[in-house]
């Protein structure tokens, strides 16, 4: 595997990240069409979209949007099946991250299925929400992850 990082500068990459998603959360989870593609996704510029290639197949794609002034929403991880296990939701969280504390965030929060709960716990991410919800017909949890307080300004 030859993984690349890209953080999308154009509309053909943000196709690729599309097709990712199409892949995982519209076919695979079974997410309709229309819940899944929204306003953030009408240009490569309309949030931060990120894309990792291998060679030159897109293989997992993900995004982030302010929240609030201080705050970034991850959204839209999505790792291919057949690349799962390889590392490469974190290195696309990590790649998210660095960049997300470029900009200056103190925080972020993200939406996780219940089913990748674990994997943004041993990232660093804590719920916050009471309870579960549905989203997309599918049980989620509300996580954060703030600032590493040790003055270095990373999460």
């Amino acid at each position: 595997m030859h993984i690349q990082e890209i953080i999308v500068t154009s509309d053909e990459q943000l196709k690729q990240c599309l097709a990712v998603r199409m892949e995982v959360f519209v076919k695979e989870q079974q997410v309709p069409v229309e819940l899944e593609v929204d306003e953030f996704d009408s240009t490569w510029d309309a949030c931060r979209h990120f894309l990792l290639l291998d060679g030159s197949k897109p293989v997992a794609a993900g995004r982030y949007r302010m929240y609030d002034e201080h705050t970034a929403k991850l959204q839209r991880i999505a790792v291919l099946s057949s690349y799962r296990g390889h590392g490469l939701g974190r290195q696309l969280i990590e790649l998210m991250e660095k960049d997300i504390s470029e900009q200056n965030f103190s925080a972020i929060i993200l939406d996780a299925q219940l089913s990748a709960e674990s994997f943004y716990h041993k990232l660093g991410y804590a719920a916050v929400s009471e309870e579960t919800f549905l989203d997309a017909g599918i049980l989620h949890v509300r996580m954060k992850k703030m600032r590493d307080a040790s003055g270095e300004g990373r999460f």
